[in-house]
């Protein structure tokens, strides 16, 4: 008889077939058992037609991957440890020395950073665009280019590009486009739709998302996904992905699935609570502008009517604005400060409702013509009640103004 130990770990065991409830297993692995050498030998990956190690997938995160392609709309998904990474594996898949890729001046600025940082030492060039002038997209594609980036809204300043023209002047370039779309989720807009079924569908052919926001929602969990629909495309990103050895936690996996069902829901509730604060702070003195997607006169809102989803879930939950410019640092700072409701925290997505003052000028290659001058702050709504919120910033104007 064997010793306890080697029972224990041996043990005969196997729970019955047929067990279901609302939320998926978590299966936790590195190793994964093959039954004999000719299996082990067999088994492919790829496809996610069998397991060979864990950081390949587990039936936890192949599960993840499909509905998030349900959710975007594509048809092959990995998973990173979070949404830069995302953003670092399209990048690492598919730029090499040589390659220039074109970025709008208002993206996510870690994507900058990259791009300045390690790109640029790897021998790979960029270029910054304007997102709302089209022709300068156009002017700016050479024949170094490989990849366009996408963002909409823009990152901080919720400019709305003219996402069909971008995505049709990189298809009649040969270029291929990656867009951040953290912001639309999946939900304000189909990424690999954009003209919604018309006889020539358009479509970006990368979606990055930081699963980090919307799709867990609590605030807690780091996460991204690459989406596509073309398998060659897929190809070339799995296998980088592989390479590189990037994996997620069975449990934050858990938690994405665990979240998703929901998620219509709370892009909505954030997205009603952004826009009601958002018309209330046009009402504001103190604010020489207010930057907001479904607000008339927000940069790019004709480009945001013509796609999104106009009725409450079709924005988001961020909005900005800009301090008239007699108002200093000093005091749109203290205006953070004593917000009560509004913590101060990077990322958004979550229940708790965020702000943070930017440095505008340091984060784009000029002024833009469209922005006022001034400070800008932006914040994320979270799920508290909009009165509660609206009153927050009242006494918070009221008290850092004085």
């Amino acid at each position: 008889m064997p010793d306890l130990s080697t029972e224990l770990i041996h043990h005969a065991y196997t729970p019955p077939d047929g067990f279901a409830a609302p939320q998926p297993g978590v299966f936790k692995a590195s190793t994964v058992f093959f039954p004999n050498v000719a299996a082990m030998r067999s088994r492919e990956w790829k496809g996610k037609s069998s397991y060979t190690y864990g950081l390949h997938g587990t039936p936890t995160t192949y599960t993840l991957e499909e509905r998030l392609c349900t959710l975007e709309g594509g048809l092959q998904c990995v998973l990173t440890p979070s949404g830069l990474a995302a953003v670092a594996l399209v990048a690492l898949a598919l730029l090499r020395a040589g390659d220039e890729v074109l970025i709008p001046d208002n993206a996510y600025a870690p994507n900058k950073a990259l791009a300045e940082g390690e790109l640029k030492a790897w021998g790979i060039t960029h270029q910054f665009y304007d997102p709302l002038d089209v022709q300068d997209l156009t002017d700016k594609i050479g024949p170094l280019t490989r990849l366009v980036w996408l963002e909409a809204a823009g990152s901080v300043t919720l400019e709305f590009p003219d996402l069909c023209e971008q995505v049709r002047i990189c298809r009649r370039a040969g270029v291929l486009t990656a867009l951040d779309n953290t912001w639309g989720a999946g939900l304000a807009f189909p990424p690999f739709d954009l003209t919604r079924g018309s006889a020539e569908p358009l479509g970006v052919d990368i979606s990055a998302h930081a699963l980090t926001k919307y799709p867990s929602g609590g605030g807690d969990v780091l996460m991204g996904s690459v989406i596509t629909r073309d398998p060659v495309l897929h190809t070339r990103i799995k296998l980088a992905h592989m390479r590189l050895g990037l994996g997620v936690g069975a449990n934050d996996a858990e938690a994405v699935l665990r979240s998703l069902p929901s998620i219509q829901l709370r892009y909505q509730a954030h997205d009603q609570r952004a826009r009601a604060l958002a018309q209330w702070c046009k009402s504001q003195d103190a604010f020489a502008q207010v930057l907001h997607p479904a607000l008339p006169g927000s940069p790019g809102h004709a480009h945001w009517a013509a796609l999104c989803r106009r009725d409450v879930g079709g924005a988001a939950g961020l909005f900005s604005v800009v301090f008239r410019s007699d108002i200093d640092q000093q005091r749109v700072d203290a205006f953070c400060d004593v917000l009560r409701l509004f913590r101060i925290g990077y990322s958004w997505g979550g229940p708790v409702s965020l702000v943070v003052p930017y440095d505008l000028a340091g984060m784009r290659s000029g002024w833009p013509e469209h922005l006022a001058r001034g400070t800008l702050v932006r914040f994320s709504a979270g799920l508290e009640s909009v009165d509660d919120l609206r009153a927050d910033l009242e006494q918070a104007l009221r008290i850092a103004l004085a």
